[in-house]
C-alpha cells in the first residue's frame, strides 16, 4: 500500500549530527562529500569556482568530512581543497588515499613503477606530494586505495603505522579490499600495538550487495566503520535514463567508466525492475529516487557515511536531503527484496539451515544478522 510522505515523520538526521568513525573518536558527519568531481582533468568534474560552490554549501550545512585522493584528476581535487580549507583547517575531516599510480592512469608524468601501490617507499612518498598538495602538515585519514595483492600485509600495516607514529597522518583505513585484509590487517595491529583501520571505503548500492556477505561480518567483528562509494550506481539509480536513453549514453565518451558502468547495469533486467521499485517508493514518499536509495543506504548495518558526488551545487542539495526522512521497514523491506542477490555464493547459502545444524532458539548475534538474512533468500 502507497505510504503518504506526512505519515513519515522519522528522519535520518541532519549533516551535523556527528557520528563516530570504527573504534574510535573521530567525528564525521553521516554523509561524506567525495571530492572527485573536483577538477576537469578526468573529464567528469567541475571548475575551480563550480567545486567551491559545492565544497561551502557542505560545509555551511554542517558538513566536516571530505574524501579525496592522491591521483583524483591528477592532483587537482587535493590543490582544490588546499584553498578551500586555508582558514578552517580544524574544523574538516579531510581524508586522502594512497596506492594508484598516476603515470598508468593517463597522467603526462613518466611512469615510475613505485610511484604505486601498498608498499612502504610509495606511501612514505605518496603521503609527502599529498601534505603539499593539501597545503597541510597532516592528514586525519589516510586510505590504502586498493590492496595490490603485491605487498605483505605486515609492511603495510607498520608503515602505516610508521606516518601516524610521526604526526602526518591521525588515522589509517583501507579501500576497495578483501575482507580477509581487513581481519588479518586489524588483528596483526591489535597484537603488535600498531594503527588499526578504523574505515572501510567499498562499493555498495542496490544493484550490488555483495559488501553484506564477507566485508559487512568483517567490520563488525573489528568495529569498522563503513563509507560506501557507488551509492547510485554511476547514475544508473537517479531515474533519468531509460533503456532508450541507455544507448547514448554509452556512447558518450566524455566518462568512459560511468557509460561502460551504466552499459553493464543496463544489461540486467533485474536492475530495472530495482530502479522501478525505488522510482515508484519515491513518489509515494514525495521524494527523489537518489534520495530514496541514499536512504536505504543509510540505515543498513554498519554504515557509518555515505559517499556522495555533486559536479553542482544543485545536485548536492538533493543528495543531502536524502537525511530529511527515513523510509519505513515495509519500504526497507520492498527494497531488500527486489535487490536480493540472484546468487548467494557458499558458505552463506548453507547458513539458513543454521538451525539444523547446531539446535533451534540459539540466539545470534546482531552483527550477523545482515549476512544470515540474505543466506535465507537461497
Amino acid at each position: 500500500m502507497a505510504q503518504d510522505s506526512k505519515d513519515i515523520k522519522d528522519t535520518i538526521g541532519a549533516l551535523d549530527d556527528y557520528v563516530l568513525l570504527g573504534r574510535s573518536g573521530l567525528r564525521i558527519s553521516p554523509l561524506c562529500l567525495g571530492t572527485m568531481t573536483f577538477g576537469e582533468s578526468f573529464g567528469l568534474g567541475s571548475n575551480y569556482e563550480e567545486s567551491k560552490q559545492v565544497f561551502d554549501y557542505y560545509f555551511e550545512k554542517g558538513g566536516n568530512f571530505f574524501d579525496t585522493a592522491n591521483v583524483y584528476n591528477f592532483g587537482e581535487s587535493e590543490q582544490f581543497l588546499k584553498d578551500y580549507i586555508a582558514d578552517k583547517r580544524s574544523q574538516v575531516v579531510l581524508a586522502t588515499k594512497y596506492s594508484l599510480n598516476a603515470g598508468s592512469m593517463g597522467s603526462k608524468v613518466k611512469f615510475n613503477p613505485n610511484a604505486g601501490g601498498n608498499h612502504r617507499k610509495s606511501l612514505a612518498e605518496n603521503v609527502d606530494e599529498s601534505l603539499k598538495r593539501l597545503g597541510t602538515g597532516y592528514i586525519d585519514l589516510l586510505y590504502v586505495h586498493i590492496w595490490d595483492f603485491r605487498t605483505p600485509i605486515e609492511e603495510v600495516m607498520r608503515s602505516l603505522d610508521d606516518v601516524v607514529r610521526s604526526g602526518k597522518v591521525f588515522y589509517v583505513a583501507i579501500s576497495d579490499a578483501p575482507a580477509w585484509v581487513v581481519s588479518s590487517g586489524n588483528m596483526l595491529a591489535d597484537l603488535r600495538g600498531w594503527s588499526r583501520f578504523i574505515g572501510l571505503q567499498t562499493r555498495y548500492n542496490l544493484l550490488d550487495r555483495s559488501l553484506e556477505f564477507d566485508l559487512q561480518p568483517a567490520c563488525a567483528e573489528y568495529d569498522v566503520g563503513i563509507i560506501p562509494w557507488g551509492c547510485v550506481a554511476e547514475g544508473f539509480l537517479t531515474g533519468k535514463y531509460t533503456r532508450e536513453s541507455v544507448a547514448e549514453k554509452i556512447n558518450d565518451n566524455k566518462s568512459k567508466f560511468r557509460s561502460s558502468s551504466i552499459g553493464r547495469a543496463a544489461k540486467k533486467e533485474q536492475n530495472w525492475k530495482i530502479l522501478d521499485e525505488v522510482i515508484a517508493i519515491a513518489a509515494e514518499v514525495k521524494r527523489t529516487p537518489v534520495q530514496v536509495a541514499l536512504n536505504w543506504m543509510s540505515q543498513k548495518p554498519g554504515i557509518t557515511s555515505p559517499l556522495v558526488g555533486a559536479r553542482t551545487k544543485a545536485q548536492l542539495v538533493e543528495n543531502l536531503k536524502a537525511l530529511e526522512f527515513k523510509l519505513t521497514p515495509e519500504h526497507m523491506a520492498r527494497l531488500d527484496a527486489v535487490s536480493a542477490p540472484n546468487d548467494v555464493p557458499f558458505p552463506y547459502s548453507a547458513y539458513a539451515s543454521m538451525d539444523t545444524f547446531i539446535g533451534k532458539g540459539i540466539q545470534t548475534p546482531e552483527k550477523y544478522k545482515p549476512m544470515f538474512s540474505l543466506s535465507e533468500i537461497w
